[in-house]
């Protein structure tokens, strides 16, 4: 599942193959940008911003792209076959003379001019991996709304940038409170804690080939996936439940004996 650790690495691929390259090839399987030519551009580089790629081209050019639940972009030498998924579902082709970047499912892609990201990114908060993080306009965003359950507010890219369902579910975790519990009502000291802890788990996989939560080698996660399996500290059996505002739920994952505040009752 995408998240910013995962964001950050498509772009490190991205950039590495692209950045100070002149596009040999270009195609953009979109409506609005299908008549689009990139080809004699050169990619200045690839920067990401909380769950946004940004492809920054010569001229004065930014491709964005969103991958959402299940987008990717994969990166093949020229001649090498892809295998990211069936022909119609690429999105996007940018190739140089050595490499080919192929995007797969892509929900959001859009050129525009680099002058106007800000359209695109400016109403995210700080980026738990970018150079503009900081933990403390990050929690005071987290708290505007003090009643807003903490999931929910975790997910919300206009507080900090980066935290997906699976971070989301494991930060709560850690800091031993249900997603469910308002905002507001976090202990001092863990809303304290909860800016470094985010960054301090992005920043260590954001390397990692196999995302991991819990430090140990025979299981990657705390709870997240694990409903109906004991949980690693007290052996209870985790839970499962959707949260969301009614438009968008999200499966959500606790353990009921180390996680204090509200839940939704067994079977709800």
């Amino acid at each position: 599942m995408p998240e910013g650790d995962t964001v950050w690495q498509a772009a490190k691929r991205l950039h590495s193959a692209l950045a100070d390259t002149v596009l040999t090839r270009s195609d953009l399987r979109v409506p609005r940008f299908a008549t689009a030519d990139l080809t004699g551009r050169a990619v200045l580089d690839v920067t990401p911003r909380g769950k946004h790629l940004l492809t920054r081209i010569e001229g004065g050019l930014t491709l964005h792209s969103h991958l959402r639940m299940d987008g990717s972009w994969r990166v093949y030498a020229n001649g090498q076959r892809w295998s990211g998924g069936p022909a119609h579902q690429i999105r996007a082709i940018l190739g140089n003379a050595d490499r080919t970047a192929v995007g797969y499912r892509l929900p959001v892609l859009e050129l525009l001019r680099t002058t106007h990201e800000d359209r695109v990114v400016g109403h995210l908060g700080p980026d738990l991996l970018g150079p503009d993080w900081n933990p403390s306009l990050a929690m005071a965003n987290l708290l505007r709304d003090p009643a807003l359950p903490l999931g929910e507010a975790l997910l919300d890219q206009r507080n900090l940038a980066g935290v997906g369902n699976v971070y989301k579910s494991e930060l709560c975790f850690l800091l031993g409170v249900t997603p469910w519990l308002p905002v507001g009502e976090l202990p001092a000291e863990r809303a304290a804690q909860l800016p470094g802890l985010a960054r301090k788990l992005l920043e260590y996989n954001r390397d990692r080939p196999v995302r991991s939560t819990t430090g140990r080698r025979d299981q990657n996660l705390f709870v997240y996936g694990r409903a109906a399996r004991p949980c690693l500290r007290c052996r209870a059996l985790v839970r499962r439940a959707d949260q969301g505002d009614g438009s968008r739920e999200r499966p959500t994952y606790w353990c009921p004996v180390c996680q204090q505040g509200p839940a939704p009752a067994p079977g709800s």
